[in-house]
């Protein structure tokens, strides 16, 4: 059984994923970047961010963080052990966001956070009675403008043909690693790094239509060091291979 109250370390390793239960993540120390649904904020010392069942979400933290996370049990666990404060707790688990601790809730954060959470007994309690603590409280989601795509765009021109990663592209739009592959994800469908390769071999394309460069400069020149791995990698985004799609364009000027 999975338990209901942890004490975690984040890094700057990047977490990606979704799980089917909601989740709160209370700030200890240090600061750990989030993004849920395509909406950022930073969990610190008193505060908390609000993960519901399903929710795809990111996270990562550059210089460290520790955080008590409640991860709660399943709905049926909400409805028996909140008792009146059910309902309020369900409203509370379903809508994303980040939220500010009281002084009275900050206390029974660290109290849980010495306490010996991997006991059943007081982790059940505490989840419980935290949970109650918080039953009048309302997240509100962080918003924000759309991606700089055409900024974002120009970087990975200038650098197709070097080794990119998720961080560049952060540095470009001003976030985080992991606020960018969460809005991503929401805006796009698609991870950065998606975003990078698709980008990449459009890139290729239009060379192979417009140019005469061999297909392995070409292959070059948007980061591919094997032609061979470049072929593929155009197969499958375009269902043709760079000859075919070369051949293409020259018979259309004919």
């Amino acid at each position: 059984m999975r338990p209901i109250l942890t004490l975690r370390q984040y890094s700057h390793d990047l977490i990606v994923h979704s799980h089917e239960h909601a989740q709160l993540v209370f700030g200890l120390s240090g600061a750990l970047d989030f993004e849920v649904g395509g909406h950022g904020s930073q969990v610190v010392q008193q505060s908390f961010v609000v993960i519901p069942s399903g929710a795809h979400h990111a996270c990562g933290s550059a210089n460290g963080s520790r955080c008590l996370v409640l991860d709660v049990p399943s709905e049926q666990w909400v409805a028996q052990s909140l008792g009146d404060h059910a309902d309020s707790s369900r409203r509370l688990l379903d809508n994303a966001g980040r939220l500010a601790l009281d002084a009275g809730q900050s206390q029974l954060v660290q109290w849980l956070a010495n306490s010996p959470v991997d006991d059943p007994l007081i982790a059940q309690q505490g989840a419980v009675l935290l949970l109650a603590s918080l039953n009048k409280a309302r997240a509100e989601t962080v918003g924000g403008r759309r991606l700089p795509y055409a900024a974002l765009n120009a970087h990975i021109d200038q650098y197709a043909a070097y080794p990119l990663q998720v961080a560049d592209l952060a540095r470009v739009a001003g976030l985080s690693s992991a606020r960018l592959h969460a809005r991503f994800v929401t805006e796009c469908g698609q991870t950065p790094m998606d975003y990078i390769r698709s980008r990449r071999l459009h890139i290729a394309v239009d060379l192979l239509r417009t140019s005469a460069l061999p297909i392995g400069e070409i292959a070059c020149r948007v980061g591919y060091s094997s032609q061979s791995a470049f072929a593929a990698a155009v197969l499958r985004e375009f269902g043709a291979s760079p000859g075919k799609l070369r051949r293409e364009a020259g018979d259309k000027k004919r």
